[in-house]
C-alpha cells in the first residue's frame, strides 16, 4: 500500500521527513556523500520568522548537524540556507528568506566524497548539502565526515606518491612491526622498477662518453640537472593528480597554464645559473649550454608531470598513481637526454 502524500506543513525542526510515495530510498555507497550522510537536520520554511525559528529552537530538537538551517519548501526542494551564527545576530521580526544564502550548491546521494569535500571547500560551506535524484532535499555531510574524507584522500595520494599501492596501504599500521622479508617484498617492486631506469640512465651517459671526455666539466652538472628538473616535476604531479580530478576547466586550459608555469620557472633558473657558471669555468658557451639545458629540461619535466597523471586518468584510474617512481624514471631520463644533446648541439 502506497504512503500518503506528503502534506504542505514542513514536519516539527529537527526531525526527518517522513517517508512518501515519491521519496528516493536513501541507498548508500561507499566513498560516497550517502556514506556519511546524516538525516536530522535543522530546517524551516522560507517564510518562517526569525523568532518563530529560535522559539521552536529553544523547545529542544535532536539534530545530528546544526551549523546552518536549511531552508525547504513544501516538496522539499532546498532553497537556501541561514548560518547558525547569522541567525543568532539577526532580528526576531525578519523573514528567514531574507537572510538566506542562495542558492546553495548541493550534491547527489552518489557524488564521489572527494568532489563533495573539493566542493564545500570552495563554495565555504561546513556541511555539504544533499539531495536525490528527484533534487529532493536528503541531508547533509557534516563537518567531522568532510575532515575525514580529506585525511583519508591525503593519505591515499601521498601512499601512492611513494609508489604503495592500495593493498600496501590496508597494512601502513602493521608494516613497522612486520617481519624483514614481508617488508622487503612490499618495497622491492617499486625499487625493481627504479634499478631498470638506472641502468637505462647509465647507457645513456655512456652514450655520450666522447663528449665526456673532451669536456670534463660537462659531467659536473649532470646531478644539478637531473634534480631541478625532478623537482619542477614533481610540483607539476602534485598540482595534476588532484587538479585533474577535481577542477572543471578544459584539458588545454590547464595544460596551457601549466606549461607557461614551466617555462617562467625554466628562465628563472636559467637566468640564475648563466652568471655564476661563466664566472667560475670562465666559459661562456658552456654556461650557456647548461642554461639552455636546464630550461629545456624544465619545460619537459613539467608536461611530463602533468601528462602522465592526466593518461592515467583518461585510462580510468586514479591520476595519484602516475606519480612517484615511474614520473621519476622517466622524468631523469628524459633530463639527462636534453642535457647532452644541448651540450652537443651547443660545444662541438
Amino acid at each position: 500500500m502506497a504512503a500518503p502524500e506528503p502534506q504542505p506543513e514542513l514536519p516539527p525542526e529537527g526531525e526527518p521527513w517522513p517517508t512518501a510515495h515519491d521519496a528516493e530510498p536513501l541507498a548508500t555507497h561507499p566513498d560516497t556523500a550517502g556514506e556519511h550522510l546524516v538525516l536530522r537536520v535543522l530546517h524551516a520554511s522560507p517564510h518562517e520568522t526569525v523568532g518563530t525559528l529560535r522559539q521552536r529552537l529553544a523547545a529542544g530538537v535532536q539534530v545530528d548537524s546544526a551549523e546552518a538551517v536549511y531552508l525547504l519548501d513544501d516538496r522539499r526542494h532546498l532553497l537556501g540556507l541561514v548560518p547558525m551564527s547569522r541567525l543568532l545576530r539577526a532580528r526576531p521580526e525578519q523573514i528567514l528568506a531574507d537572510i538566506a544564502t542562495a542558492p546553495v550548491p548541493a550534491v547527489r546521494i552518489g557524488a564521489d566524497q572527494e568532489h563533495v569535500a573539493s566542493l564545500a571547500i570552495q563554495h565555504g560551506l561546513t556541511s555539504m548539502p544533499v539531495v536525490d535524484r528527484r533534487g529532493h532535499f536528503a541531508g547533509v555531510v557534516p563537518p567531522l565526515a568532510l575532515l575525514e574524507v580529506l585525511r583519508r584522500e591525503h593519505v591515499e595520494d601521498l601512499h601512492r606518491f611513494a609508489g604503495i599501492g592500495p593493498e600496501e596501504s590496508g597494512r601502513a599500521r602493521e608494516a613497522i612491526e612486520a617481519p624483514p622479508i614481508r617488508r622487503a617484498r612490499d618495497r622491492l617492486p617499486w625499487l625493481l622498477v627504479g634499478l631498470v631506469g638506472s641502468m637505462l640512465a647509465t647507457f645513456i651517459v655512456a652514450g655520450f662518453e666522447a663528449a665526456l671526455e673532451a669536456r670534463v666539466a660537462i659531467a659536473f652538472f649532470v646531478p644539478g640537472i637531473v634534480y631541478l628538473a625532478d623537482a619542477v616535476g614533481t610540483q607539476s604531479e602534485a598540482i595534476a593528480v588532484r587538479g585533474l580530478s577535481l577542477s572543471r576547466l578544459p584539458l588545454a586550459r590547464l595544460l596551457a597554464g601549466e606549461l607557461r608555469t614551466g617555462l617562467l620557472i625554466g628562465i628563472t633558473l636559467a637566468l640564475l645559473v648563466l652568471g655564476p657558471i661563466w664566472w667560475w669555468f670562465g666559459d661562456a658557451d658552456l654556461a650557456v649550454a647548461v642554461a639552455v639545458a636546464l630550461l629545456a629540461a624544465s619545460t619537459c619535466a613539467t608536461t611530463i608531470g602533468f601528462a602522465l597523471p592526466w593518461l592515467l586518468a583518461r585510462s580510468g584510474r586514479d591520476p595519484a598513481f602516475g606519480s612517484g617512481p615511474i614520473a621519476t624514471i622517466i622524468q631523469d631520463m628524459l633530463s639527462l637526454l636534453i642535457y647532452f644533446w644541448t651540450v652537443k648541439a651547443l660545444l662541438f
